[in-house]
């Protein structure tokens, strides 16, 4: 499930923070990093999957 959420998360990275904590701070907060760049939602996405 995690490669799923991992694919998300580049593809659409709020998607895949969605799918790991739900509505929380951290979905907002990868909103608001995607809109100042891809990259830096990316790479938040891909922290918050991995971590958990």
């Amino acid at each position: 499930m995690d490669l799923i959420r991992i694919i998300f998360a580049i593809l659409l990275p709020p998607l895949g923070v969605f799918l790991q904590v739900g509505l929380g701070g951290a979905f907002w907060l990868n909103i608001l990093l995607t809109l100042f760049g891809y990259i830096p939602g990316i790479i938040h996405a891909v922290w918050i999957i991995a971590r958990r």
